[in-house]
């Protein structure tokens, strides 16, 4: 073992999803062997070195260090203060840690992650969108409601946005109410770095997030040391308290610090509170506890209102009587192929110039908006699968175990530069399968493809599939599906059906939406499962997650993983 020495800082970049360069430092660490690394995640205005502190006050010298810059921030590219959107602001935390493993060979299990302020939102709807596999959380201040963004200020904000488009509004929160330490408030003051705008996109996205957020922190099963100011002039205590109580941890720990202002780890007697931090990670690194089965996601989150943007009971029931749309909800489901069908062609029709305009108000609500973002993300990974394949030198054999009409399946398939070998599609539905010959004389595949009946939930049946798939797509199903036990046993004939180091695609449901489900009202709950809960299903059956795209408001996930083996 080496001898603990001087840390040094290594300067870095890279290209984030959307192929916006952002900066990051390293510190490697000083001491071998390497037990994990330290993600530092800064609030608005700042940028990672003002975190920089805590690389040698938190004394870990078996651990690398990292902090990045977000875009917009610091000496990351983007306008400054600005994001295309809080969702790529939150992959941008995923594609990090993805190149955190890929780069520096630090993967998920050796990851610990502390997050100050407005940075702490989207690290905390990353860890409860993506449900990832870190040894922890730290959550200093989390600004899930800032004091002075009540809701007159958000909608005048909101207004503003409409009327001038993109928007900024000044940093309002002086140095001196962030923390007593004299050389903070001086350095804050002259730091060429610190932006002092903040895009209106990205304070209003954020709150709406925030709020998603607090209300199913059950779904965040990660141990999370929450770190809460005693003298807070910035966020709201109460959403703090309440995310604290939900959160489905089976490890937390709150840890309130009189007289502190917002900035906890910046204040000018912070050591006890560095300590208490150090202390929370060195226990994560201990030889872990029984793994904690995910707890079930409720029909709805505790706390949680319908998702904004989605049209009440009341106007379901009038608008019905007009909107194509809203009928095919009534008699046929959110979920059904029909209603589906409807929602991706994102054509408004109806009764009249009224029926079009309700039918738009509904293609435009939430839900809808989240099935044709799925349908993009589900084309988009398996797209992926294929070329993987194909830089493999591997045939591309696909199974879609429910299909529904083929349609979805076959333009994903077909879109790709990368040929497949054979198309097999199930389905339960007699009607489905009868279609199936002039759906491929359409599409021109009757020399590759196939489609059968056959029970999605029956693993012999499809533990028997010949050829063997090296694709596998299960789109839609598990989220009408009330119990996990027949969701375990379909996993597991896939894992049986597809070849090792064969690829599965798979969606799920973590977020609640009031258009699901059949029943006469069109309005009954589908099963949620939290990404955690469906992530371990999954994984049981021999599969590990290697990539995951999820809708801005969190409802519906598409995930690809590689077959590992039992």
């Amino acid at each position: 073992m080496t001898e603990h020495t001087a840390r040094v800082c290594a300067e870095q970049h890279f290209t984030t999803h959307d192929g916006l360069w952002l900066f990051y430092r390293h510190w490697p660490a000083t001491r071998t062997p390497r037990r994990g690394a330290v993600v530092l995640f800064h609030g608005d205005h700042e940028h990672g070195a003002r975190m920089a502190h805590l690389v040698d006050e938190l004394d870990l010298p078996d651990f690398d260090f990292f902090a990045w810059d977000a875009r917009g921030h610091g000496r990351s590219a983007g306008p400054r203060g600005h994001s295309t959107g809080f969702a790529p602001s939150v992959r941008d935390v995923q594609t990090f840690v993805e190149h955190l493993g890929a780069a520096h060979g630090v993967p998920e299990r050796a990851l610990y992650l502390i997050a100050q302020s407005t940075g702490a939102v989207p690290v905390s709807t990353w860890a409860h969108d993506y449900a990832p596999a870190l040894r922890g959380l730290t959550l200093a201040s989390p600004a899930f409601r800032r004091r002075r963004d009540g809701a007159w200020r958000r909608t005048g904000l909101a207004l503003m946005q409409g009327l001038r488009g993109a928007s900024s509004v000044a940093n309002d929160v002086p140095p001196q109410r962030l923390t007593h330490d004299p050389q903070r408030i001086a350095s804050h003051e002259s730091d060429p770095l610190v932006s002092q705008a903040i895009a209106v996109d990205v304070l209003l996205e954020r709150h709406a997030a925030a709020e998603r957020v607090v209300a199913d922190a059950g779904a965040i099963v990660l141990p999370v040391q929450l770190l809460v100011s005693g003298v807070d002039r910035v966020a709201h205590r109460q959403p703090q308290q309440a995310f604290f109580d939900r959160l489905g941890s089976a490890v937390k720990t709150r840890m309130e610090v009189p007289g502190f202002f917002h900035d906890v780890l910046g204040e000018r007697e912070r050591a006890p509170v560095v300590a208490a931090v150090r202390d929370f990670i060195l226990e994560r690194f201990e030889p872990p506890p029984p793994a904690v089965e995910p707890p079930a996601a409720p029909a709805a989150a505790p706390g949680a209102e319908a998702p904004r943007g989605q049209l009440p009971n009341a106007g379901l029931r009038l608008g019905r009587l007009f909107s194509h749309g809203l009928k095919l909800v009534r008699d046929t489901g959110f979920d059904s192929e029909r209603t589906r069908e409807h929602i991706d062609r994102n054509v408004p029709e109806g009764t009249g110039a009224l029926g079009r305009w309700i039918d738009r108000r509904f293609l435009n609500t939430i839900g809808p908006r989240g099935l044709r973002q799925r349908k993009a993300h589900v084309q988009e990974l398996l797209r992926e699968a294929m070329e993987r394949l194909a830089e493999q030198h591997r045939e591309v054999r696909v199974m879609d175990i429910a299909a529904g009409t083929g349609r979805d399946l076959l333009d994903a398939v077909l879109s790709s530069p990368v040929k497949a070998t054979s198309i097999l599609l199930r389905d339960p539905n007699e009607d489905h399968v009868r279609a199936g010959p002039t759906l491929f004389a359409q599409k021109e595949v009757q020399h590759l493809a196939r489609f059968v009946q056959a029970d999605p939930f029956d693993r012999m049946s499809l533990a028997r599939v010949t050829p063997r798939p090296t694709l596998a797509l299960v789109c839609g199903l598990y989220e009408g599906c009330p119990d996990n036990e027949s969701v375990r046993r379909s996993l597991q004939g896939v894992g049986d059906a597809v070849e090792d180091r064969g690829y599965l695609v798979y969606t799920a449901q973590p977020g609640p939406t009031p258009f699901t489900g059949h029943g006469p009202d069109g309005t009954t709950a589908m099963r949620r499962r939290s990404q955690a809960e469906i992530d371990r299903l999954v994984e049981e059956a021999g599969f590990r997650k290697i990539a995951q795209r999820i809708d801005a408001a969190g409802l519906f996930s598409v995930c690809l993983a590689i077959r590992t083996g039992h």
